[in-house]
This record gives C-alpha cells, sequence and structure tokens, in this order.
C-alpha cells in the first residue's frame, strides 16, 4: 500500500486539498487525486478554471441567502408560484435542496448562516437574524417554519428565533419529531423530510 512518502509533494499537497472536502478521509482523496492526474491536460485547465472562478460565478441570493449565480436572485424566490406568506429558516443552504427534493414545501426559505453556538464564535450577530426581520416588517409572512437541526445549538437558536419573532408572524413551527436527534437535514430522506413538513408543530 502506498504511503504519503512514496508521492511527490505536489500530489500530497493536491490530496490534502481535497480531504478538506466533507466525507473525504485520506484515502479517498488519495484515489480522486491520482485519477486527477490521469485527465488529459486540456480537461484538467478546464477543471481548474472552473473551481478558481467560484467566487466571481457563484453567490448567495440577495434575499434569502440561497446558493444562485453572483449578483442574481434565486429561483427560488424569482418564482411567482411560490407561497410568499410562509417562510422556511435553515442553518445552511445545503438544507434548502434536501427539502425542495422531498416536494412537500412551496413557499420561501431563508439562510441562517449557521446556528447560535458561543463555544464556535457564533453569535447572534454572525447570523442572517436582521434581514430575516426585515423580511417579517410588511406584515405579509403568516407562517415561520423553523427546520433546524437537532443538536443543542440549533434547538437554541430555534428558541431564541421563536422568542423575537413571535409578535411579528401568526404561526412559528418547527418541523416534527421523526427525524433523528442531532440529525443533520442535508442528508434525511425524501419521505422523513415530508413527513415532518406535513406533521410541523408550533414553537
Amino acid at each position: 500500500m502506498s504511503s504519503a512518502s512514496d508521492y511527490p509533494s505536489a500530489v500530497n499537497e493536491l490530496i490534502e486539498h481535497l480531504r478538506r472536502l466533507p466525507g473525504i478521509g485520506r484515502r479517498s482523496a488519495e484515489r480522486m487525486a491520482l485519477a486527477l492526474i490521469k485527465f488529459p491536460a486540456g480537461e484538467l485547465e478546464l477543471f481548474g478554471e472552473t473551481i478558481k472562478q467560484i467566487p466571481e460565478t457563484i453567490g448567495s441570493c440577495e434575499i434569502c441567502g440561497n446558493l444562485t449565480g453572483r449578483g442574481e436572485k434565486c429561483p427560488i424566490c424569482n418564482s411567482p408560484r411560490r407561497d410568499e406568506s410562509v417562510i422556511c429558516v435553515v442553518e445552511d443552504f445545503t438544507r434548502i435542496n434536501a427539502i425542495e427534493k422531498s416536494g412537500s414545501y412551496n413557499g420561501l426559505y431563508h439562510v441562517l448562516g449557521g446556528r447560535i453556538s458561543p463555544l464556535d464564535d457564533e453569535y447572534e450577530s454572525s447570523l442572517h437574524i436582521a434581514s430575516l426581520e426585515k423580511r417579517l416588517e410588511n406584515g405579509n409572512i403568516k407562517e415561520l417554519i423553523l427546520a433546524l437541526g437537532g443538536d443543542i445549538e440549533s434547538r437554541a437558536t430555534a428558541i431564541y428565533l421563536a422568542r423575537k419573532f413571535e409578535d411579528k408572524v401568526e404561526k412559528i413551527t418547527k418541523l416534527a419529531q421523526g427525524l433523528p436527534a442531532g440529525a443533520d437535514l442535508s442528508y434525511a430522506d425524501s419521505a422523513t423530510i415530508s413527513a415532518a413538513l406535513n406533521n410541523r408543530n408550533l414553537l
């Protein structure tokens, strides 16, 4: 079996970069690096250029924070078919795709950008709470769904938001039980998310 010392330093550097991707361990990163090395030079150049352009081509929706083209509103905020009276609050834009796949939600979203976690230096001021409050000011939002994680920090964040906005919307709900405690919504199957949305509870 090959070890790090068997590869040139440039290969080891590539492996270490790939290890930073979520869910990628040393062996997976090594296989990916060796596969990339086998790519034709033209494909590698195109691949590298695509990665290089990420900061210029991909950004966050100016309304909800969802992933979209740089300087653009996301397709969900642009769609006239979405229910504009409901906002589903998520910690990260990756949760939006998981909920959309369930086919059980047709409202809007708001990406917090994290959760309140003092140990990780994440406080209210570092989250997109002020922009959420601004969206609630016109009184058009009737329900706020807090689709946050199941760990302690996420539950504390949900309670904080519920108390902060209880006078600004008619109803504040959370996803029903069924999602495993501490589970990441991004990895839940569509049926589980659908059940959690359809049976959501008042906070």
